[in-house]
């Protein structure tokens, strides 16, 4: 390697694009930042990668709960209880 270079008529280069991705300046609370970092290391991956999941979760369509998954209630408890003891 030389022990000098020169870069004065240097241009930077393009940024590769990212197809499917913008970039883009968000502020984020440092708590959250610091959260989601730690997160990362832990996982091996990286920040950005594990909020862009986190985001899309919160967006994702939460599926459709049945009749039979509604939280029971004092009044339905009732009528089952009077059903089984009448049979």
């Amino acid at each position: 390697m030389r022990k000098e270079y020169d870069f004065s008529r240097a241009k930077r280069g393009a940024v590769i694009p990212s197809p499917g991705k913008t970039r883009i300046t968000i502020m984020l609370d440092d708590d959250l930042i610091e959260l989601f970092r730690a997160k990362a290391e832990a996982q091996g991956m990286g920040y950005q990668t594990l909020i862009n999941a986190a985001l899309r979760d919160a967006v994702a369509p939460k599926p459709a709960r049945k009749a039979e998954d509604k939280p029971l209630t004092v009044a339905v408890l009732r009528k089952v209880l009077r059903e089984e003891l009448h049979h």
